[in-house]
């Protein structure tokens, strides 16, 4: 439901990630199907919408914080200098944006990936353990930006569940591949 977050809960090695992937149209699903709406989107479509942020920064080593953002914005047609210009005020890109990200700490290369899966307004935010080496101030910055986001789709796995509870999330715990709780899905905010 757009503009109200759901967290994936379990334990390490329940499936959390592979969800995520299944809905991020990365992996196939096992059994079942998952169904977008609208029916019958192509896939390449579908993939436009999603923005990402997995455990690994999904962004190029080699490349700036700043390049890798301006790339990102030009694949969805976006001008790359206002893209970047909005996402280092927003996510308060500093020097570090300016070299290769291979050389950034943890939370510098986890602003860079939050930055460049934001940067082209996705209606579906696929975040896996969003908050991982981020310092106090940077997951303040990370869920400000996710309160701004509320005409977005926004799915969180996370083992810091106490961290999104201001966003009065929905709820999946998976214990070995299956859900063994649901929140009810409803259109209420």
């Amino acid at each position: 439901v757009a503009g109200r977050m759901t967290l994936i809960e379990g334990p390490n090695g329940s499936g959390k990630s592979t969800l995520l992937g299944v809905l991020g149209t990365l992996v196939r699903p096992s059994a079942g199907e998952v169904k977008m709406q609208p029916g019958g989107v192509a896939l390449a479509t579908i993939r436009a919408e999603i923005g990402w942020v997995s455990h690994e920064s999904l962004a190029y080593g080699d490349l700036s914080g700043r390049q890798n953002i301006e790339l990102a914005a030009s694949i969805h047609g976006l001008d790359p200098r206002e893209a970047w210009s909005h996402a280092a005020e927003r996510f308060e890109l500093g020097a570090f944006a300016t070299r290769p990200v291979r050389t950034n700490s943890r939370g510098q290369r986890q602003r860079v990936a939050l930055a460049r899966a934001l940067v082209h307004a996705p209606s579906v935010l696929l975040l896996d353990e969003p908050t991982t080496g981020l310092d106090v101030a940077g997951v303040t910055r990370l869920l400000g930006v996710l309160h701004e986001e509320t005409d977005a789709v926004v799915i969180v796995v996370t083992h810091e569940s106490e961290r999104f509870e201001a966003f009065e999330p929905r709820r999946i715990v998976l214990e070995r591949g299956r859900v063994v709780v649901a929140d009810p899905v409803t259109t209420e905010g």
